[in-house]
């Protein structure tokens, strides 16, 4: 059986725009229609959404079929957990909360074998090598392994080039509602000063030479992001999708406007 290749990350490497939706509700058959829209990666969401190792293994394999690429965020950058999503197939993970480069160094190590890193080696038990199917994957796994860290706050960016820097990281993505709250501006996400932070840090992160990513729901903001560097960017959210659209369907026939308001600019 052939190593099985993560094209996501090498499209980020060439600098090619990969655009991506939020896979938020935590079921496979929903993210199985996701797939088929259309986007470069979906993001499988162990932090805010009721997910855990079991149903994100459906949710991978019921997108094995399509295009889009799944990249799954765990509840925290923690080696035992990144162990486990690693073991069930997870080729790119978005890791939340990485204030320093020891942060990425760490985050690193969990996803590499020894002795590069501190990876726990259980092949044998794993859909990720195909139960020692495929050839060599001990010595090969890291090379089809995409580690994006997610820097969303004052202090991340305080340290975003040592970040960036970090050996076996491929890209920075920058949480606009986190970094909005940790810069006194709760729920305003799309507010100037946070918009001009993500800018100027996306710049930052494409001058070290690694991809850079936001999440911006709004679409002019989301091309603010892209002229200004990003490279993978999730233009949206299933929830906000479903909310949209079942809002409008009820005020279509009961005569008024029951789209809740939300800020804008990401979550």
């Amino acid at each position: 059986m052939n190593p099985i290749e993560n094209r996501f990350k090498r499209d980020l490497a060439k600098g090619e725009p990969q655009f991506g939706l939020w896979a938020a509700l935590a079921d496979a058959y929903v993210t199985e229609v996701l797939a088929t829209a259309g986007f470069d990666w979906l993001l499988i969401d162990n932090e805010h959404a009721p997910n855990d190792v079991r149903s994100t293994l459906a949710q991978l394999q019921a997108m094995s079929a399509y295009a889009s690429h799944p990249v799954v965020r765990p509840v925290k950058s923690d080696t035992a957990i990144i162990k486990q999503l690693l073991d069930i197939g997870v080729q790119t993970l978005l890791l939340p909360m990485i204030d320093t480069a020891e942060d990425a160094r760490e985050a690193v190590a969990a996803t590499r074998y020894p002795p590069e890193g501190v990876r726990g080696v259980g092949s044998a038990l794993a859909r990720a090598s195909r139960w020692n199917r495929v050839p060599g994957y001990l010595n090969t796994a890291a090379n089809e392994l995409c580690v994006l860290v997610q820097v969303e706050t004052v202090k991340g960016l305080a340290n975003l080039r040592s970040i960036a820097d970090v050996d076996g990281v491929d890209g920075v993505f920058f949480g606009p509602a986190d970094l909005s709250a940790s810069m006194g501006l709760l729920g305003k996400p799309g507010a100037p000063e946070v918009r001009e932070a993500i800018r100027k840090g996306i710049q930052i992160v494409r001058q070290r030479g690694k991809a850079a990513g936001v999440l911006a729901a709004d679409r002019e903001f989301a091309q603010e992001y892209i002229e200004a560097g990003a490279t993978f960017v999730a233009v949206g959210t299933d929830t906000g999708l479903l909310s949209a659209a079942a809002s409008q369907l009820a005020a279509s026939y009961k005569g008024s406007d029951t789209v809740a308001n939300s800020e804008r600019g990401g979550y």
